[in-house]
């Protein structure tokens, strides 16, 4: 890959990938006739500089944006609702995400709720809430900052209640972006920590959907590519990053996120409850519980994690060599393998398996999961 150079390309969102990328944003507004754009990112983003870089350029091109960053690192429902009144308030033309998962994600939902005026979760896709978008979406844009949940190429947002923190996942065709300016640059200056946690979220997403119950040789494809991608950059990216591992990275997010259309499995919905109960990043909830639930999933999968370890470039292609390069991985970039290290005890995992056992991701797993198997990993970790 030349890191010089800009690339074009859709599947199907149409995408604009390469360092400098995000400069072209003012131009690509104008030239849809677009000059009032809502900002959501999150608050942490809004004060970086690169961050203001984008809206200095945008307000030099004679546009008008309005920033929103209200956003939970966890995205509630109130927090769609507020964007939603500021987008009204703006007259805004079209809605630009900026970010990880929570800014893309709020974007999203706010572009589905711009027009769309039911209640936000009665488009629960879960309870059929799909067939209520019938309004159009405003014209949608995503740019990444990390390389982990791939979000700029999804079609859905997983917003939580603001009171039980049950997670709810929004879905529609029409909410795919119409552009996304992928600029490994925006990445350069993440701290470790960050890449880290992102870098094994998107791994997560990769394996989770090449182990993923259905058919889908595409996804599968796709997702065994992005381990490759992601196997071989994440450790250079966290500790000595480099213009080539930040790129690549990039791309092993954006495979992931295409993959796991075919669906996740148990990894997900352990992470899940971790940040619902305790907020905690949901990079890092992955990251930790990933062994122990691709362990789970070995028995009938023998043949997958083959495959997998032949896209680590592993010399011991077993699933005990997959569990062990993933440990080995975690260590190198410095994530701790237990939940204790976090501030979690026993006294969590009824709760937690509570949730883990409704969430909406292992259903698609390859082997099904009862609630004492949750119960059961989640006492292994702490």
């Amino acid at each position: 890959m030349d890191t010089s150079q800009i690339y074009s390309f859709s599947f199907p969102t149409d995408v604009r990938f390469g360092a400098g990328a995000v400069k072209e944003l003012s131009a690509y507004l104008k030239s849809h006739n677009l000059s009032a754009p809502l900002i959501a990112t999150d608050a942490n983003v809004a004060d970086l500089d690169f961050f203001k870089s984008i809206i200095e350029n945008l307000k030099h091109a004679n546009l008008n944006p309005t920033i929103f960053s209200e956003i939970h690192p966890n995205p509630v429902k109130s927090d769609v609702t507020l964007g939603i009144e500021r987008y009204e308030a703006a007259s805004c033309d079209s809605i630009i995400g900026i970010g990880g998962g929570a800014g893309m994600d709020v974007a999203r939902a706010i572009a589905l709720g711009a027009n769309n005026k039911r209640d936000l979760f009665d488009y629960d896709d879960l309870i059929g809430g799909d067939k209520y978008v019938t309004e159009p979406i405003p014209h949608f844009i995503t740019i990444p900052t990390t390389a982990g949940t791939g979000s700029e190429v999804g079609r859905s947002a997983i917003i939580s209640e603001d009171e039980t923190k049950k997670k709810r996942i929004l879905f529609h065709p029409t909410l795919l972006a119409k552009m996304v300016f992928a600029d490994p640059e925006l990445t350069y200056e993440l701290p470790a920590k960050i890449t880290a946690a992102t870098g094994m979220d998107a791994l997560t997403h990769n394996m989770e959907a090449y182990l993923a119950k259905g058919f889908n040789p595409l996804c599968d494809g796709i997702a065994l590519e992005g381990i490759r991608l992601i196997k071989a950059s994440l450790e250079t990216a966290t500790n000595k990053p480099d213009e080539d591992s930040r790129a690549k990275m990039l791309i092993g997010s954006l495979m992931g996120a295409i993959a796991f259309q075919k669906g996740l499995g148990i990894v997900h919905s352990l992470a899940h409850p971790l940040s619902s109960l305790v907020d905690m990043h949901h990079g890092l909830a992955n990251a930790i519980s990933i062994s122990k639930g691709l362990e789970f999933n070995i028995p009938g999968q023998e043949q997958k994690f083959s495959k997998i370890a032949q896209a680590m470039d592993l010399k011991d292609q077993s699933p005990t060599g997959v569990i062990n390069a993933l440990n080995e991985l975690r260590s190198a970039v410095n994530i701790p393998d237990n939940l204790g290290s976090q501030g979690l005890t026993k006294e969590h995992i009824e709760e937690l398996s509570d949730l883990a056992i409704k969430d909406f991701c292992h259903p698609s797993n390859p082997i099904g999961v009862k609630r004492e198997d949750f119960k059961r990993i989640y006492e292994s970790l702490i």
